[in-house]
Formats: structure tokens, C-alpha cells, sequence
């Protein structure tokens, strides 16, 4: 057993912390926001994460795990201490080191066992462990020996503790085989295979797996929009692309682009970091500006099919910017509803977790609701952003029930066109043809 502190209590760190305490480790989560600690200390999650209260109610009973807002009280007595605090986006694209350097500081303060393991498990521009070397080296009073590593995260947000039980790989880097052997001990139980590198490279490998992912889904829906010109299916077009096996199936779904806290940014990072060290990637940035397109696709569509949206009623089916998650960061849907507001559509939103979140990004521009069926009743238009279980689970006959027009724009994909067919729908999806479904009346 292993005295672990995580230095924040976000997506990562939460998520890292509990399933750590779930092997047995004793771990102590540090975060400044106090009102966050007191919620997390009742067994609440502050994030929605499938499974993941369950099992930190369970490992608080246990007293394997615990939170404080005290840096120092996190810190003193820690064998490992693991970085997992936010590298939002600059203005220039690059990644924010600000609250990396903050926890650094305390870090050098607040620490007083020698040997100490500093591992940054955030998304940071490749050089950044040497960096948080001399700002702890700088603040430590006691100039105590400690080792640093690297150990990016590769979580996805609604399948992150099967991730963290079942991932492909953990990657650790260091200069220190006293770190490697750590953390290699560290993990062990998890049973995933576990790459042993440097830091710089580890910290490079985790930018530039989502950057490639990025590419990937740019360049499917690029093709998904040649399809659409020539009658093509790009579902058939990418399974046929998959099936080899030199490409594989995922992250070759056509859609509406991605978004969330991880592939945008840190493609853009990567961008920025070969443009600055004079290795510019014009590949990667296409894929960016594909993906800025597409984000608007079902507008372009609506306004084709419409020519004037003001006045019309639209149904915004999902906020997240995936399922099983309450993550609106670079949601295709919040771009949307500002587009729609340009053009005077009233708009009213379906998500059943990521309201709250929402209204932090567009407020009162938009209505609201967890109901679907609400979101659909007078709609001249329906919008599928997210692909939820709800909404993929629907009978096809609420569109038409329900809306004064059942004119659906799907953005993912959710229905096979052969079923479509079958029900009084207008179906207009990506790189798919449209669809005339059974009409019960033609539709202006």
C-alpha cells in the first residue's frame, strides 16, 4: 500500500484517486475549492462519471480514501504525489502551465519524506517535468531528494473506470528507475501493459494520440461530405475502410466533429508546439479546420433545407459533447445554439445531465429541458448533437407525433436509413442520403 496525494479533484484526478484507493492504495485528493472538497467529502461526485460515486462512497467508508483544500496537509506525508490539475487552452493555442507551476510551489513547500515520486499525470507540452523540477527545487526549504514522472491519462469520459481497469497501455516516463519501479509497482494490479520511457517523450505520446485520433475523425468526415455530393454512404465507405486492419473501425464514425477537453486541445497544442519548434504540421492543421466546419454541418443543412430559420422551433437533442457525460467543453452543441440565435430560431435543448453545465456556456439565449419528448412537442426542426441512449432508443413515431414538422437533422447517425424509411419522417443525417420517409402529408 502506497500513501498517494492528488493534487486536484477534476476529471482526472478524481477518477485516478478513486480507482487507486479501490486497489488498496491510501489516498488523500487535494483541491482549493473548498465547497468542492465538503461535497466530495459526503460521497457526492462533483462529476458525472457511470459508476464512479458508487465506488468512491465504498472506499470512503473503507478510509482509504480522503480530501482536504490543505496543499501542505496533502503533501507531507505522501510517497507519491500525482499532478492532476487543468492546462486550459491560451489565447495562442498553447497549453497553460499556470496552475501546473502553483501546485509545484506548494508541492516544494509542503513536502518533508526524501525520495518523494512528483508524477504529472496532466496533459503538459513535452519539457514540462524539468520545469516542475526547478520551481520544487526552488520553493523547498529542506532541498530534500525527490524523483519526477510523467504519466499521461487516457481516460475517456463516460467509460473512464473501465479504462483505468482495462486500458490498452499506462505509460510512465523518467530519468529516475527508482520512479519507473515505483510506478510500475504502482500499477501492477491493474494488469495493463505498462510502457517505461523518458519524460519528454511521454509526456509527447499523450497530444499526439489525440491528435492522431483527431486526424482520423476529420478525415472520415471529410470523406462523409463527398459522399453526400455523389450518393455515397459513408458508413459503408468506413466499414469497408476498416476492415482492414491496418486502419480499424474506430473513430471512423461520421458526425458533426469532436469536442471536449482532450482532442481539440490538444491538437491544437501539438499545432502550436511544432510551429514553435520550427516543425510546422500543415496535416494536423486541416484536420482543425475540418472540423470547424463540420461542427456547423446540421446548420448549413437546415438553412438549405428552410432557407430562413427565424421563427422556427428547434429541438437541440443532447448538450454534451459525448454520452454519459455532463462535459459541454467544445460541444458542437453549445456552437449550434449561438448559430440558431443568430438567426432568431427559438430554441429549446434535450440533455438529461448536462443542463447546468450548459447554461454556464449560452445562460438564457436558449430553453431548456431534461424531457425529450418536451424538447420535441411544436419543433419545426430536430437537431441530433448527442448520440444518448434516450435518443437512439426513441420510437421513430414521436417525431411525427410530436413536432408540428418532423424534419430530424441526425449529427450522429443514430438510425439505419432502411428503418427510417419505414416511419413519416424527413431524415436529413451526415454522409448518408436523406430519407422521404413514409409521409403522411408533404411537408412545406
Amino acid at each position: 500500500m502506497k500513501k498517494i496525494a492528488i493534487a486536484g479533484t477534476g476529471y482526472a484526478g478524481l477518477v485516478t484517486g478513486v480507482c487507486l484507493a479501490e486497489i488498496g492504495h491510501s489516498v488523500i485528493c487535494v483541491d482549493k475549492e473548498s465547497t468542492k472538497v465538503e461535497i466530495l467529502k459526503k460521497g457526492k461526485s462533483t462529476i458525472y462519471e457511470p459508476g464512479l460515486e458508487e465506488m468512491l462512497k465504498r472506499n470512503l467508508e473503507a478510509g482509504r480514501i480522503s480530501f482536504t483544500a490543505s496543499s501542505s496537509e496533502a503533501y507531507k506525508d505522501a510517497e507519491i504525489i500525482i499532478i492532476t490539475v487543468g492546462t486550459p487552452k491560451t489565447k495562442d493555442g498553447l497549453l497553460d502551465l499556470h496552475y501546473i507551476n502553483q501546485v509545484s510551489i506548494e508541492i516544494g513547500q509542503s513536502i518533508v519524506r526524501p525520495d518523494v515520486i512528483i508524477v504529472t499525470k496532466s496533459t503538459v507540452p513535452a519539457g514540462t517535468s524539468e520545469k516542475i523540477k526547478e520551481w520544487i527545487k526552488l520553493t523547498s526549504p529542506k532541498k530534500l531528494n525527490f524523483h519526477i514522472a510523467a504519466n499521461p491519462e487516457f481516460l475517456r469520459q463516460g467509460s473512464a473506470i473501465h479504462d483505468m481497469f482495462h486500458g490498452d497501455r499506462i505509460i510512465i516516463g523518467s530519468e529516475s528507475e527508482y520512479a519507473l519501479n515505483c510506478l510500475e509497482d504502482l500499477y501492477k494490479p491493474f494488469g495493463i501493459p505498462i510502457m517505461k520511457t523518458d519524460t519528454s517523450s511521454a509526456e509527447l505520446i499523450k497530444v499526439a494520440a489525440n491528435a492522431f485520433l483527431a486526424l482520423k475523425i476529420s478525415y472520415v468526415n471529410a470523406l462523409s461530405n463527398y459522399c453526400e455530393q455523389i450518393g455515397g454512404n459513408i458508413e459503408d465507405v468506413a466499414m469497408g475502410m476498416g476492415m482492414d486492419n491496418r486502419i480499424g473501425l474506430s473513430f471512423l464514425n461520421a458526425g458533426i466533429g469532436f469536442g471536449g477537453s482532450c482532442l481539440p486541445k490538444d491538437t491544437e497544442a501539438l499545432v502550436n508546439m511544432a510551429q514553435k519548434a520550427g516543425e510546422p504540421n500543415k496535416l494536423l492543421e486541416e484536420a482543425l479546420q475540418i472540423n470547424r466546419r463540420q461542427e456547423l454541418r446540421l446548420f448549413q443543412k437546415a438553412q438549405t433545407r428552410f432557407s430562413n430559420l427565424k421563427g422556427k422551433r428547434v429541438a437541440i437533442l443532447g448538450l454534451a459533447y459525448k454520452p454519459d457525460t455532463d462535459d459541454v467543453r467544445e460541444s458542437a452543441a453549445i456552437k449550434l445554439a449561438r448559430q440558431l440565435v443568430k438567426e432568431e430560431a427559438s430554441i429549446i435543448a434535450f440533455d438529461p445531465v448536462s443542463i447546468e453545465n450548459a447554461k454556464l456556456e449560452l445562460g438564457e439565449l436558449i430553453s431548456y429541458t431534461n424531457s425529450l419528448h418536451e424538447a420535441l412537442k411544436g419543433a419545426d426542426l430536430a437537431m441530433i448533437v448527442t448520440d444518448w441512449e434516450e435518443i437512439k432508443t426513441i420510437d421513430l413515431n414521436t417525431f411525427s407525433e410530436l413536432m408540428k414538422q418532423p424534419v430530424v437533422f441526425d449529427g450522429r447517425n443514430c438510425f439505419q436509413l432502411e428503418i427510417v424509411e419505414k416511419y413519416p419522417i424527413e431524415y436529413h443525417s451526415i454522409g448518408r442520403p436523406s430519407v422521404y420517409g413514409k409521409m403522411k402529408k408533404e411537408i412545406p
